[in-house]
């Protein structure tokens, strides 16, 4: 670990206090610009399916509108969740997926974060890989919202800090993108990738201006 990033939850934690103390703007609720079920319904070819998240842990997720589809046929070859906040409050925030994926029984033997082609340029997207009984599994995710798309937590808390006090905006989507490994590796990381760079822009497109 680098020097500076040992004390980035001190420096966040700093900021974000005088960014509350400072800013007196009221936080606006942001309705997105289309609906999310207006998200592709086919992608590589690959028909989906919707599933419903129940109502408890819609209640414990805290978003204000999602989409969670399963591409595939007799088999599911990938998964794709976006969830949305209209705005963000103290416990309504958007739940880490690295802190969630432990507790579903799936263990993490590697991360990293790389970039994948967006329409304004190279993105910066997590990628994880992991393993639960023998299964293995390609995740993609990064937050997307007010303009930008991020993927390292202490930056998205700086500027839902700083972009709260300054424009009362907090809004912001998750998106996921679960790919399980049938063949090789590569093949799931190559797969997660075009379906990565597939949805940055249509997620653009439903999110507010």
């Amino acid at each position: 670990m680098r020097e500076w990033q040992r004390y980035l939850p001190a420096a966040i934690l700093g900021v974000g206090c005088l960014l509350l103390t400072a800013g007196n703007t009221q936080q606006v609720r942001m309705p997105l610009a289309a609906p999310l079920a207006s998200l592709p319904t086919q992608i590589e070819g690959y028909n989906s399916i919707d599933r419903e998240i129940s109502k408890a842990e819609q209640q414990v997720a805290g978003m204000s509108s999602y989409v969670f589809r399963a591409f595939g046929d007799s088999l599911v070859r990938f998964s794709v969740y976006v969830g949305y906040y209209d705005k963000q409050v103290q416990g309504k925030t958007i739940h880490s997926p690295k802190n969630c994926l432990p507790g579903a029984g799936w263990e993490t033997v590697a991360a990293t974060e790389e970039f994948i082609d967006g329409p304004t340029g190279p993105t910066p997207v997590n990628r994880y890989m992991l393993v639960n009984k023998g299964e293995k599994a390609v995740v993609y995710y990064w937050y997307q919202g007010r303009g930008r798309v991020e993927s390292n937590e202490y930056r998205v808390k700086l500027q839902l800090l700083r972009d709260s006090a300054l424009r009362g905006r907090t809004e912001e989507a998750l998106v996921r993108v679960v790919v399980p490994v049938f063949g090789t590796e590569d093949e799931a990381v190559a797969l997660a990738r075009r379906v990565s760079v597939r949805l940055l822009p249509e997620v653009y497109r439903v999110l507010p201006a």
